[in-house]
């Protein structure tokens, strides 16, 4: 449950995993005690002691209701004692990334760490609408060999992979029109484990050429759309 409740801490505000955890603890410490609290042995006769003081806990409904109303209070509470922040005021902004820094182990390099993740923050939302961000919008791609001071925040995209120079890739495209296909550049193939039996050249030229054309089809329609930078999530033949 702890492990649960840290995660969902981590995926709702990114900080305060720790703090949640112990705080639960602490609860749950507190919930013990209430469970098996009982009523002292000299205000009931000695023949049911032992019986009423098995029963006489505190009852778990009442404990999670108890809980309910100081979560509901102490919700209260922090709202009232809050400051609001404006996603447009990128100074509040620092000071939070930087509070939540100074108890991480890159604390020390807080002041170059904090602006890069505002920044990578406010670059994938929209200020005036959003209410929270999807993390998964912003990649950390780690790199061997350097140190925290290298870190530099990418407006755009990283990819990881090698361009081959000696087939003529690319390393940089300015004003880059990109299509995202998510499908193979090759022939057809059936869904299912088929064999297909040719017994004549001339059928099997006309295969070949089917093929090709189904391919030439393809890079028609991706040359038709303009792009100059195609990224592929499968093969290509």
């Amino acid at each position: 449950m702890l492990v649960e409740l840290s995660k969902a801490q981590d995926i709702e505000a990114g900080d305060g995993t720790t703090s949640v955890v112990v705080l639960a603890g602490s609860l749950l410490n507190a919930s013990q005690t209430l469970l098996t609290k009982g009523v002292s042995s000299h205000v009931i006769p000695d023949h049911v002691t032992s019986y009423c003081v098995s029963l006489l806990g505190i009852h778990p409904t009442t404990i999670s209701e108890a809980f309910q109303r100081a979560a509901d209070r102490a919700t209260k509470l922090l709202e009232e004692m809050s400051v609001p922040v404006d996603l447009s005021d990128r100074e509040s902004l620092l000071k939070s990334a930087t509070t939540a820094l100074g108890s991480k182990v890159v604390s020390q390099y807080s002041s170059q760490l904090a602006p890069i993740a505002v920044d990578a923050v406010l670059k994938v939302i929209d200020p005036k609408t959003a209410s929270n961000v999807d993390l998964h919008d912003v990649k950390v791609v780690r790199k061997l060999g350097g140190t925290v001071e290298d870190t530099e925040l990418v407006e755009g995209l990283v990819l990881e992979q090698k361009a081959s120079h000696a087939a003529g890739g690319l390393s940089r495209v300015e004003k880059a029109k990109i299509g995202l296909i998510q499908f193979c550049i090759s022939p057809p193939k059936t869904d299912m484990d088929n064999q297909v039996i040719v017994n004549d050249y001339s059928q099997m030229d006309r295969i070949l050429k089917e093929e090709k054309q189904y391919i030439l089809n393809i890079c028609k329609t991706i040359k038709k759309s303009g792009c100059n930078v195609l990224l592929i999530q499968k093969s290509i033949l």
